[in-house]
């Protein structure tokens, strides 16, 4: 099958595409879009099977050469569709069972057009559901482009990512023409209209054109991967659209971890849960307040060593007391008070980790399921286990340590009240 309509989507255009698959893919499609000289160098990956992910996650496979539209050769040529993808993204965003979503990416990269509004569909997707990524075994060029755009990014011990570049091919088939007695006369109004002609060599005015283009893309696609990475502009432009694998990639802020694809599913499903855990008072009403029984609230005052009196010791309570004094049953009010209030304690362990300087142990604390003692005692702990004690002291001091002025408080708050 003939696909000369792809020539003009590879060649004269701006890439974002690794160069040795580009090679491949030309070797390839070489003979399938009209040029018959070159020779089919290595055959183009097939669809991999999916694997099943776990519940709640959605699992996306990018496989392949990337590409705006397919046009339908996602199966025969190992396309993949920008469509497509943000398609899946739309659709597990609108799944109640999927909280979570994860970028399987095994692509060398491909068409400029439609990837960086992609880039940015998935990061807004973040804002409602996680959205990790995992390089597995390649996210290069426009696809870590896709890759730098999740919240988290992996890869496996074989992988790589980067290739932060953009790259624009001209084929000059004259000679070739001439020999085969072919002669293509172009006729056209406007100067630039025949600019890119595989039929004629590249005039100086069309690849400075050209790469004016290159450049303008490489620019946004330096800073939007700083953006999405948190990195330094320059720091990427150092790169100079290296190839970067494993620890090398964590070192140089392109990825967070190295982990297989089976390990990065049962830590996104950990973490997953810990977040459910933690919202697990927004799908409860609350609870009233407990009121105090009658009887309760004509029982005499406690003595001084009772438990709501910890001042006092309790062996101060005289034997004799504690024999004429029967034990107290709860009424049902009262014993339901007693119980811990699970949205109650959320925000009291919010507040503790605030005034202990550690309120980025929150959530941890929250998903590990701690009490608020639990919670007390460990940071005692880590507090007692530092080697030495650092005080400074901030302009804005006697607010630092208000719950109510905490952004983490106030977001446990929002969890444990809403309806």
């Amino acid at each position: 099958m003939q696909l000369v309509h792809l020539a003009s989507r590879l060649y004269g255009t701006p890439l974002l595409i690794a160069r040795a698959k580009l090679d491949v893919i030309l070797a390839v499609l070489g003979p399938r879009i009209g040029l018959q000289g070159l020779d089919m160098a290595a055959p183009l990956p097939g669809p991999r099977s999916e694997l099943p992910a776990s519940p709640g996650i959605a699992l996306i496979p990018v496989h392949g050469t990337l590409v705006r539209r397919a046009l339908g050769l996602e199966v025969t040529s190992g396309l993949c569709s920008y469509a497509e993808i943000g398609a899946r993204v739309d659709a597990a965003l609108a799944d109640p069972a999927v909280t979570g979503i994860l970028l399987d990416i095994d692509s060398p990269g491909g068409e400029a057009g439609g990837v960086f509004e992609l880039a940015d569909r998935i990061r807004q997707a973040s804002a409602i559901k996680p959205v990790w990524a995992h390089a597995n075994d390649a996210a290069f060029s426009a696809a870590y482009a896709l890759a730098a755009s999740a919240k988290r990014l992996t890869l496996s011990q074989t992988a790589g990512v980067g290739s932060i570049g953009v790259i624009a091919l001209h084929v000059d088939q004259s000679v070739k023409d001439a020999k085969d007695g072919l002669t293509y006369t172009a006729i056209y109004a406007g100067q630039h209209k025949n600019d890119f002609s595989p039929h004629a060599p590249l005039s100086a005015q069309a690849g400075a054109a050209l790469q004016l283009e290159v450049d303008r893309l490489y620019e946004i696609f330096v800073n939007q991967v700083a953006v999405m990475r948190g990195l330094e502009p320059e720091a990427i432009r150092g790169l100079e659209a290296s190839l970067v694998f494993g620890e090398a990639a964590i070192a140089a802020g392109l990825a967070d971890g190295v982990a297989s694809l089976e390990q990065v599913l049962a830590e996104f499903s950990t973490s997953l849960a810990a977040q459910r855990r933690l919202g697990i008072s927004t799908m409860t009403q609350r609870t009233p307040p407990a009121r105090a029984s009658p009887a309760a609230a004509d029982a005499p005052p406690l003595p001084p060593s009772s438990p709501s009196n910890p001042e006092y010791p309790m062996e101060q309570l005289s034997p004799t007391a504690t024999a004429e004094t029967p034990p107290t049953t709860p009424a049902p009010l009262a014993a339901e008070s007693l119980i811990q209030n699970p949205r109650a304690e959320a925000q009291a362990i919010a507040e503790i980790c605030l005034i202990a300087g550690a309120s980025q142990r929150t959530a941890e604390f929250l998903a590990g399921g701690l009490s608020e003692t639990q919670v007390r005692r460990a940071l005692l702990e880590a507090r007692a286990d530092q080697p030495e004690i650092a005080s400074r002291i901030t302009t804005d001091a006697s607010t630092a340590v208000r719950p109510e002025t905490s952004p983490v408080v106030a977001a446990v708050k929002k969890l444990i009240t809403k309806e």
